[in-house]
């Protein structure tokens, strides 16, 4: 099925549509939505006073992508995080000049009104003292959450092996812009379905699961074998000690062709005001894609309401919120 065929089903109506790696967070009563636009040339932030109503809600352009040298090309999964009460937007970014040379980036906001700002260019995110490997080659997709105390910080970045393979790494933060910790390999792909045209690990996502924190990826190329990942610890594990973290052995959440949804991935977990958790992630409508499936424009934002099953979240199409 290709863009000018496919079948249309209930599962399939985008919540926004054209809006690729959604992040979705609510802050003080107010929801936010974030996501990588197909022109990949600005960042952009909608507000609104209740979950349904980011979809019809007004889009501000709260940063333009530079003309030349870094920032100016490849504007990549922007995420709004509200930290010790400042505003910061990460994102990933190339140059025109070297398209691929992606790197993490930041924004910061200290108005109490991110879509008014002003927005503050902080620079690259700065990698510990004694680490000489983070953010060195294409990097991206960088998250951060805070757990027991302690923020961290979780990216995809690319290594030399051959031909380059993404993998995940972490690292405890000594802000919201510096890592305190040298990088620690949290994943790489290892199974055949993170590795279909490439090998690929990206896209964390954390969620606090209570007696146990999860963090999804996405793995393979971004067609429609892009499917996500799940790798869990318990709650008082060391984040940072690598036999604490367990990775499940099949995705999570893949195509599903009755649904009309394909190559679902890059995700975000938020809760409402009673607790209830929920995910945004985007997939195509379609499977046969023309050209670079990077460049195709219909990776659509969805919400997904989440349930769990001992102690983890279950990825069920049919617990799509606004089907139609």
């Amino acid at each position: 099925m290709n863009q000018n065929q496919y079948k249309k089903t209930k599962w399939n109506a985008p919540f926004i549509a054209q809006r690729a790696d959604p992040f979705v967070t609510q802050v003080d009563g107010t929801w936010y939505f974030t996501a990588s636009v197909p022109e990949y040339d600005r960042i952009v932030l909608r507000r609104s006073g209740s979950l349904k109503g980011l979809r019809d809600a007004g889009e501000t352009v709260i940063w333009q992508a530079h003309e030349t040298g870094v920032m100016s090309k490849h504007i990549w999964a922007p995420e709004l995080h509200r930290i010790d009460g400042v505003w910061y937007v990460y994102f990933a970014a190339g140059e025109k000049e070297h398209i691929w040379k992606i790197r993490p980036w930041a924004l910061k906001c200290e108005s109490g009104d991110p879509l008014s700002g002003p927005w503050t260019e902080c620079g690259m995110l700065t990698p510990a003292r004694d680490d000489k490997f983070s953010f060195k080659d294409f990097s991206l997709d960088m998250t951060t959450f805070a757990h027991n105390g302690r923020r961290y910080c979780v990216w995809a970045e690319k290594v030399s092996v051959g031909k380059k393979i993404s993998n995940l790494y972490i690292a405890e933060m000594a802000d919201a812009l510096t890592l305190k910790t040298p990088q620690m390999l949290l994943t790489c792909p290892t199974y055949p379905w993170e590795r279909h045209g490439f090998w690929v690990n990206e896209g964390p996502a954390f969620l606090d699961c209570g007696d146990k924190v999860c963090l999804t990826y996405s793995a393979s190329d971004t067609g429609p074998a892009y499917c996500m990942g799940l790798l869990w610890a318990n709650k008082d594990a060391d984040l940072m000690d690598i036999s604490a973290w367990h990775k499940m052995n099949a995705p999570v959440l893949h195509t599903d062709e009755k649904k009309g949804l394909f190559g679902p991935g890059h995700n975000s977990f938020f809760r409402d005001e009673e607790g209830n958790a929920y995910m945004a992630y985007h997939a195509r409508p379609y499977d046969e894609i023309i050209g670079d499936p990077l460049y195709d424009p219909n990776r659509h934002a969805y919400i997904m309401a989440l349930t769990f099953k001992k102690g983890l979240p279950v990825f069920d199409y049919r617990n799509q919120l606004f089907q139609e």
